[in-house]
């Protein structure tokens, strides 16, 4: 099996701020300066800013001119706009993979399907945030560069509305939805795989009972810090 390149520098910091705003260590609306963040990674600006231009791509981050970037903030209309065209493109992701699932393919699947389940009993946006990450591997799995990048877009955006506006979220429900949908990949019945699949997103929009999210104050940027630490180890 070939190994994944090592990621660069740019990358880990996306992925470590990633993760920081999918489990609400940076609030929506927080504002994330170069010159800061930079110090925190212990990386030039220049590589700060790749990383804040891949998060704005992926709908995580706003990036305002003459005003830096800040943590989005998506609205309730465009979460509920979100999660109907999420459904219609993991459609195709479903059928790819219903026609004909590898024991790779099926493995790597339950083994993110365990890391939620040891993950349950801990904070509810870490759960929020593997949850999105399931989905984001069913894209991959097909090996299709179109769906991954749409999908990975609109996932990670509803992850954020789920981190915002969701109360509460069931990470068992979630859970046992997501061996329900490998169940029925593995029969190849496609029609099936799909209606599961839909049902459970339409499950996860009724259970996070979108509202207007409660006001509190942003955390500064010392929450950051077991995210940048693991960065700047890996140098």
């Amino acid at each position: 099996m070939t190994k994944k390149p090592l990621k660069n520098r740019s990358e880990l910091i996306c992925s470590a701020l990633r993760s920081a705003i999918l489990e609400r260590a940076l609030l929506p609306g927080m504002k994330l300066p170069e010159d800061s963040l930079g110090e925190r990674f212990g990386a030039s600006r220049t590589i700060v800013r790749q990383a804040l231009e891949r998060l704005a791509a992926e709908g995580l981050v706003e990036l305002r001119h003459n005003r830096g970037a800040a943590v989005a903030s998506p609205s309730l209309d465009e979460a509920r706009d979100l999660f109907e065209l999420r459904a219609q493109i993991e459609d195709m992701v479903i059928a790819r993979l219903a026609a004909g699932l590898t024991a790779d393919q099926a493995q790597a699947l339950e083994d993110h399907i365990k890391r939620e389940e040891d993950a349950q009993d801990g904070p509810e946006p870490i759960s929020i945030r593997l949850a999105t990450e399931f989905h984001i591997l069913l894209a991959e799995l097909t090996g299709s560069p179109v769906l991954v990048r749409y999908v990975n877009e609109i996932a990670y955006r509803c992850g954020l509305t789920l981190s915002q506006f969701s109360r509460p979220h069931s990470a068992d429900c979630g859970i046992q939805e997501h061996r329900e949908i490998l169940s029925v990949l593995r029969s190849g019945d496609v029609a099936r795989a799909q209606q599961i699949a839909r049902d459970h997103l339409e499950s996860v929009s009724s259970r996070a009972q979108f509202r207007d999210a409660e006001a509190g104050t942003f955390s500064y940027l010392d929450a950051l810090e077991p995210y940048a630490s693991q960065v700047r180890e890996a140098s």
